[in-house]
């Protein structure tokens, strides 16, 4: 955890010494209880050093709403002073009469404002090991408190603001009266009436500073019973920084940025320091789990068994995924095709209907002319293909990201390359259409050179314009209506890739026959699977399209799911694609097969 981290522990409000006169409040702001934290090599137990604080004594730190500092809305008053009275932290708070902190205020005089908490810096740690425990114990040895602040949700049930009966503290701790002592502890830790009867009970047995320890150590253990056993209550406000849901959402975030090795969101960036164990622990104890004394292979596997730690992982090897598999996206794909999707694996039928013809003269009797239209269908299936990889419960402990980031890329590219083949394979395939039992690409439709032309021969402008005249030429379903296809995207393979560019390339002729028609006109595409001199015209497949490809409804493109492993120690995943594609007209496209 780096030196310079704001960390915050919160304590319970008591009965508040709210003085409406001088507009100050008093609260026991920390019991040096200790907070069970995690970091890298595990858990361990978090102490302040009372000798180790800087800035005791006058002081002109912000009260605040919740640690937030981003306006100045958000600050209800000013800490004037930080003393040291029976073991605890003290704090005067000089509270603000403007009227924007005036809810606040009133919440606090009327005690429905159940804790506080501090924020703070440590610079300088010690590390030891508790003798009795044997729990890792880091303590802050140099450390300063930044800002107090009213929230709602308490850690340290034994610092509180002051309650009336402890108004007048300074002449209370002048007595020597064994039922003050015990009672001024018990008020200040908000211990049970049995704890002051087990003390009275123990009488000149137990000495006055034993009193304190013992208050101290129970209402630690108060505390730490209350933590494990207290329900996590999930909301669904995203934008509460306690909201399970918004915490998982910047963990992600954060995972995949570490992955990517791009820049995380300013949510995200606080959990950049945390290792994916740091991450599953998390998800544990968001669950309710307590993890205390659990070590890694013990965290990974009951993170296997609750929703939020694979979700963590299939959510971030998704986005993986998904960035390579719209990287590696074939043209054809992404600009010729239509996209649709259909509900399940039966053979989807595509209903075309023709236009309805001229608009005929009405007669003098009124009567309206019915008039026909042709129709024609074309199928094809959904089918499902998928790959599995396994990281190991090794990986997980190491935190080794590059195996995930690996095989989620390569997971991606595997899909977008399943697609891109299936739909090249389909076009070259030069599928049999249903509508007449003819090649997509056929001499009786009119789409197919008689000869072949490579681009960049003396020839190509003059192929080019017979490819747009057979196009401009096409009828509709009826045999009659003219279309008026327009080609728009040029398809060639790397072969004739910069003859078609030099094709196309705007020239300032010096005569009208040196001028190229086709300048700026159409859009030259690449695909590499064709591999010879062929290339082909598309119109735009918005209003003529000549290829579709479909997904199952609800799970478009390559879908990431995991489970715990059985085959290996670790985490398995899985990626299945369901789709389909097929040639659905013929009339908004023109192939040449080169020479």
């Amino acid at each position: 955890m780096p030196l310079d981290d704001v960390m915050v522990r919160r304590v319970t409000f008591s009965p508040n010494t709210f003085d409406a006169d001088a507009m100050t409040v008093e609260a026991v702001i920390s019991t040096f209880a200790p907070v069970i934290r995690r970091d890298r090599a595990g858990t361990f137990e978090e102490r302040l050093s009372a000798s180790g604080l800087a800035n005791i004594g006058k002081v002109q730190l912000p009260a605040v709403d919740n640690h937030r500092l981003d306006s100045v809305r958000d600050v209800f008053g000013t800490v004037t002073s930080i003393r040291m009275e029976d073991g605890s932290l003290v704090a005067t708070i000089q509270l603000s009469s403007a009227p924007d902190a005036a809810p606040i205020v009133d919440r606090i005089r009327e005690g429905t404002i159940p804790s506080v908490s501090i924020g703070y810096r440590v610079s300088r740690w010690e590390t030891s090991v508790d003798p009795q425990t044997k729990a890792r114990v880091r303590t802050a040895a140099a450390w300063e408190i930044l800002e107090v602040s009213a929230v709602l949700k308490p850690a340290d049930a034994g610092a509180t603001f002051r309650s009336q009966e402890m108004a007048n503290d300074d002449e209370t701790l002048e007595r020597d009266d064994r039922a003050d002592l015990i009672h001024r502890v018990r008020s200040a830790h908000n211990l049970p009436e049995e704890w002051q009867t087990r003390m009275e009970d123990a009488g000149d047995e137990i000495t006055d500073d034993e009193i304190r320890a013992d208050g101290r150590r129970t209402a630690q253990d108060r505390n730490q019973t209350r933590s494990r056993e207290t329900p996590r209550i999930r909301t669904a406000n995203p934008n509460c920084l306690d909201d399970p849901a918004a915490v998982m959402n910047r963990r992600a975030d954060a995972l995949f940025a570490r992955i990517a090795g791009v820049a995380p969101s300013e949510e995200a960036r606080p959990y950049m320091q945390e290792s994916m164990l740091d991450m599953f622990r998390g998800c544990l104890e968001a669950s309710g789990q307590s993890t205390r004394m659990m070590d890694d292979d013990q965290v990974i596997r009951a993170s296997m068994h609750t929703t939020d730690a694979p979700q963590l992982l299939t959510s971030t090897g998704n986005r993986v995924l998904t960035a390579a598999y719209e990287n590696a996206a074939s043209p054809v794909k992404s600009v010729l095709a239509r996209q649709t999707t259909l509900a399940d694996f039966r053979p989807g039928t595509k209903l075309r209907l023709s236009d309805g013809g001229l608009l005929e003269e009405v007669s003098e009797s009124g009567e309206i002319t019915h008039t026909t239209r042709g129709e024609s269908s074309e199928a094809y299936a959904l089918k499902t293909y998928a790959s599995q990889f396994a990281i190991s419960r090794k990986a997980l402990i190491n935190d080794d990201l590059g195996a995930f980031r690996d095989w989620g890329q390569t997971a991606g590219r595997a899909a977008a390359e399943t697609e891109n083949n299936l739909l090249m394979g389909l076009l070259q395939g030069n599928p049999t259409m249903g509508e007449d039992g003819t090649a997509l690409f056929h001499t009786d439709h009119s789409n197919i050179a008689a000869s072949g032309t490579s681009l960049g021969s003396a020839s190509d402008i003059s192929a080019l314009g017979e490819g747009r005249k057979s196009m401009r030429n096409r009828k509709g379903l009826d045999g009659t209506t003219p279309i008026n296809a327009t080609p728009k995207f040029l398809l060639v393979g790397p072969e004739t890739e910069t003859a078609a560019e030099a094709v196309l390339s705007t020239i300032y002729a010096a005569t009208y026959e040196d001028a190229n028609p086709f300048s700026g006109r159409l859009t030259l595409l690449v695909e590499p699977r064709i591999t010879d001199g062929r290339w082909y015209l598309f119109a735009d497949p918005a209003t003529l399209p000549v290829l579709e490809y479909a997904y199952l409804a609800g799970a478009q493109g390559p879908q990431m799911s995991s489970r715990e492993g059985w085959d290996v120690l670790g985490m398995e995943f899985r990626v299945v694609l369901d789709f389909g594609c097929g040639a659905i007209d013929w009339r908004g496209a023109y192939l040449n097969e080169g020479d």
